[in-house]
């Protein structure tokens, strides 16, 4: 506690969790600290939009000093978290002196999940960061590229192939902004290709697309999907994936990645 005999609160993270924690301690007695690796909040919802070139970053990111800027009793720091020590009731950053707290929330989101297999990161790029959304952009955009340069329909195809692993709420709005993107913003774009000729795939390993939501909702979202020309495939678990494409347990879908190309994506 300071002078004042105000306790301190140090909050790790400026994503939902953290910043809403910030604004309701805002009129309170207490320091506010929130510290962020980085310096913008992130409306994460709307990551697949930028993945699809539909929005810029800016469109969904805003700084989080600049929302907080009227709260009189809240630091906002821009520093990455080493560790957290307990005991001594401290939070040691990268650089800088040790930030001592009387109270501590840890609200740091979430890391991607590859199943167990983190080697997978290097050939399918994950949806929850904006690094990872203008990566999956950058990847999207230059399959086409690629495809358009191709001589034969069958290195087309494969250039041509996208996979979304993972059929929660960000997988099948990834899917779908995919298909509407190659059938629609893209179409006459090119002189090789056809763009609306991109085959797109969600796999989901459950029985269902959106299995925490009710059954009735995920088969309007598997029907919607379907309509919009992806493939829709459940009960498909991912055994392996490299740089040409991924293993199911039978079957082996070509989809190429490469440095100028997207192959699959983990939403």
């Amino acid at each position: 506690m300071d002078e004042a005999g105000r306790p301190h609160v140090v909050i790790i993270g400026g994503g939902f969790a953290g910043l809403n924690a910030a604004l309701t301690l805002g009129r309170s007695r207490a320091r506010v600290t929130v510290i962020d690796r980085r310096n913008y909040h992130l409306f994460f919802p709307l990551l697949y939009q930028v993945a699809t070139a539909g929005l810029s970053p800016g469109d969904i990111s805003a700084p989080i000093r600049w929302i907080l800027r009227r709260q009189r009793n809240t630091t906002v720091l821009l520093a990455d978290v080493e560790r957290i020590d307990p005991e001594g009731r401290r939070v040691l950053v990268a650089e800088g002196e040790p930030i001592v707290y009387d109270y501590l929330i840890v609200a740091a989101g979430s890391v991607p999940s590859y199943f167990g297999r983190p080697e997978w990161a290097n050939h399918a790029p994950a949806l929850l960061s904006m690094e990872g959304a203008l990566e999956v952009r950058r990847r999207l955009l230059l399959a086409w590229e690629a495809a358009e340069r191709e001589e034969t329909p069958a290195a087309r195809a494969q250039w041509l192939t996208i996979v979304v692993v993972g059929g929660g709420p960000t997988g099948v709005e990834m899917a779908g902004a995919i298909a509407e993107m190659a059938h629609h913003a893209l179409a006459g774009d090119f002189r090789r290709i056809d763009p609306r000729n991109t085959r797109v795939l969600l796999l989901e390993g459950s029985d269902r697309v959106l299995p925490a939501y009710p059954a009735t909702l995920a088969s309007k979202a598997a029907e919607s999907l379907r309509r919009l020309g992806v493939e829709v495939r459940t009960g498909a678990r991912v055994t392996d994936l490299d740089e040409r494409g991924v293993c199911l347990a039978n079957e082996r879908i070509a989809s190429r990645r490469g440095p100028e190309g997207c192959g699959v994506i983990f939403p």
